[in-house]
């Protein structure tokens, strides 16, 4: 009986690769092993698998493609496997066939039940090609391990990567930077820090240390939001915001301390009843501003019986760009703090765009922006000076007229 060793990875390899989630994001940077643990993945994958099963390897172009397949036929013995040059396929011993496929004609990827697949170079890769090799798991359930180096905000790779990182079931999420490489001796300190020397900051940071530039649609400022990030507070809360949960987005709360740093955050998904209970006994009588918008003002009405510390907020375009204009203006200018994690990465992947009617702000397609508008929320509460019941939902309501 043949023993199969798996080669050496180093262990930031094997954690963003080797786990046991259906998807797997990675974001890293250049020449970080990222491809040869992906390519031992799914070599992995195949042996596990029975005749006739199908494992894809996809990348953005047919020649990045063909990279992989010469690198797995120079690792697996030659007795593993029958090798198919046209059709660029290695068939196992046991029956299972890898396939490298390009990306850059996503209909005909469409058709096949996949066992497991890896989408190279995922920030170059088409989006319609990912729902294509999306749709081939179906059947299967088959695993998925999306890769690549990291290129702007605005593609389907990086909102995925932020689906993954904010904990939404079944999805991993890992990020391995040159630094790590460099830790581990699969690259050279030295040439890291050559190339921080040499490369602008913005290129150096996304093919070195997986950060994302700014696509200039933030209303924030990435510098400004790192600036804010420091240890949740300790002193007691004073004000409250939160933000209600709509479809599949979650229920938001931040409370804020005397001096605008955040103490308290917590975000869940309960029943209606459940979800006004946790309001009251978290917020405790204290100022509180609530998302009063569609199915939130009827739980506004339970909350504010027998209470008169919570005021509505109702959300439109106009009175969410100047909710969100409020707290760029803080953050801007060094007023809040807030710990990093889902606060931090919500604000980050925030966006704004000039539409015919005006300026829209929201999260991209996809993403979740309910810690940002329950920051917002405890923001604005926080900076009122008028007092008294019906006075802020005056103002939302008027603010809110088209």
């Amino acid at each position: 009986m043949t023993v199969y060793s798996r080669p050496y990875i180093y262990p930031a390899q094997e954690q963003a690769i080797f786990h046991g989630k259906r998807y797997g994001l990675i974001e890293a940077s250049t020449k970080t092993g990222k491809t040869i643990g992906c390519i031992i993945w799914l070599a992995e994958q195949a042996m596990m698998g029975r005749v006739g099963n199908n494992y894809w390897w996809v990348a953005p172009i047919f020649p990045q493609a063909k990279i992989a397949f010469r690198r797995l036929k120079r690792g697996l013995p030659r007795e593993y496997y029958i090798a198919n040059e046209s059709e660029m396929s290695l068939t196992l011993v046991n029956g299972a066939v890898i396939w490298f496929k390009g990306a850059d004609k996503p209909d005909s990827l469409y058709g096949e039940d996949v066992h497991a697949a890896v989408v190279d170079e995922a920030s170059r890769v088409k989006e319609e090609a990912w729902y294509a090799v999306r749709s081939t798991l179906t059947a299967t359930r088959g695993k998925v391990r999306i890769i690549g180096n990291v290129k702007g905000r605005k593609n389907w790779f990086y909102g995925l990567c932020r689906r993954a990182q904010s904990g939404d079931d079944d999805y991993h999420y890992s990020k391995i930077t040159a630094y790590d490489a460099a830790e581990a001796g699969i690259l050279s300190l030295e040439e890291v820090e050559d190339a921080k020397r040499t490369l602008p900051d913005a290129v150096f940071r996304e093919l070195y240390l997986a950060e994302a530039s700014d696509d200039g649609g933030n209303p924030f400022g990435m510098l400004a939001i790192a600036a804010c990030v420091g240890k949740l507070s300790l002193a007691p809360a004073r004000f409250w915001g939160w933000d209600l949960a709509k479809s599949y987005d979650w229920t938001c709360g931040v409370a804020l301390d005397a001096e605008g740093v955040v103490c308290n955050f917590v975000r869940f998904q309960k029943p209606w009843l459940d979800t006004i209970a946790t309001i009251r006994a978290l917020t405790a009588g204290l100022p509180a501003l609530v998302d009063s918008t569609g199915v939130g003002d009827p739980v506004l009405e339970a909350l504010q019986q027998g209470a008169a510390n919570f005021e509505g907020y109702k959300f439109s375009s106009n009175s969410k760009q100047q909710l969100m204009e409020g707290l760029a203006v803080a953050i801007q200018q060094g007023e809040l703090r807030f710990p990093d994690g889902v606060l931090q990465m919500e604000l980050e992947q925030f966006e704004y765009v000039y539409t015919r009617t005006g300026v829209s702000y929201s999260a991209p397609s996809g993403q979740h922006d309910d810690a940002v508008c329950a920051l917002a929320l405890a923001w604005r509460r926080k900076s009122m000076r008028v007092a008294g019941s019906g006075i802020l939902q005056w103002y939302a309501d008027l603010a809110g007229r088209e």
